[in-house]
């Protein structure tokens, strides 16, 4: 008698989404630089409130969907792998994925450090277009005093907006939310904002 397979954690890939791809063209599809990341927040939690986990195939993108089923490609080896959006990044100009350590592995990056990609979306949550929750996020300081600086002159800036400042493991940052999360107030303040230091960054809660 063999024992029943363990359950599936929610980031991680199943044969039936292999299967799924398999049978389905991209809904989506987009090319640029990403990173991987482990350690400091390999143990620690996630955007999507669950702990992150550097040998699990997920990723973080800024605006996707959070658990949509993507195909990362590696353009220069064609590595591929398969893999679920579980956090929010890179925070950083001109990248558009990170990768966990398993990702990176699989798709030839880990060693490399950074790699030019296309992601192939097959498969969100929630839809793409329209809704979500949205904001937009200000950062990496280096001292806590400056992100606190900002958050007071953004709450009289913005004063129907929520904004808070908060630590993370690369800094303090700054975030903006618009009354009801709206993505178009979002977008408008992440395009009018000119920081003195960080970047802002439009950022997808949900």
């Amino acid at each position: 008698m063999h024992a029943a397979a363990a359950p599936l954690a929610p980031s991680e890939v199943s044969p039936e989404d292999a299967r799924f791809i398999a049978g389905h063209r991209p809904i989506y599809s987009e090319e640029g630089v990403a990173s991987w990341y482990g350690p400091p927040y390999n143990n620690h939690l996630g955007a999507n409130g669950k702990v992150f986990d550097q040998n699990a195939l997920t990723a973080a993108h800024r605006t996707l969907p959070m658990g949509s089923l993507i195909v990362v490609t590696n353009e220069k080896t064609q590595q591929t792998a398969m893999m679920r959006v579980t956090d929010r990044g890179p925070f950083v100009p001109g990248r558009l994925l990170d990768l966990s350590m398993a990702s990176a592995k699989a798709t030839g990056i880990y060693r490399a450090g950074l790699a030019t990609v296309r992601v192939d979306v097959y498969e969100t949550p929630k839809p793409m277009d329209e809704g979500g929750r949205w904001c937009v996020q200000i950062g990496a300081f280096e001292h806590e005093h400056k992100a606190a600086k900002l958050r007071d002159e953004l709450e009289r800036k913005y004063d129907s907006a929520q904004v808070i400042d908060f630590a993370g493991p690369t800094g303090y940052w700054v975030r903006i939310r618009p009354q009801g999360d709206n993505r178009e107030q979002a977008e408008l303040i992440q395009r009018r904002l000119k920081p003195a230091e960080g970047d802002a960054y439009l950022v997808r809660l949900d």
